[in-house]
């Protein structure tokens, strides 16, 4: 049951397209330094890294539920 997961229902993409309209490609490299925030920055590029990359989706998620709680 998915009913106590603050993400149930939020895509990665939707995470991606939500932080960088809140803090843009600069301040979220600033947050979590990883390339595909500061080197030519796209969603193609941030949604293969995070996929391929558990321990940064999760510092993501975090960031994502820190930012935008709603609670």
């Amino acid at each position: 049951m998915q009913k106590n997961n603050p993400l149930h229902g939020v895509t990665l993409e939707m995470m991606i397209i939500e932080l960088e309209a809140h803090f843009g490609w600069e301040s979220l490299y600033n947050l979590l330094p990883v390339n595909c925030f500061s080197n030519n920055p796209s969603m193609q590029s941030c949604l293969k890294f995070f996929r391929k990359t558990p321990w940064a989706r999760a510092k993501l998620e975090t960031i994502y539920l820190n930012t935008f709680s709603y609670s």
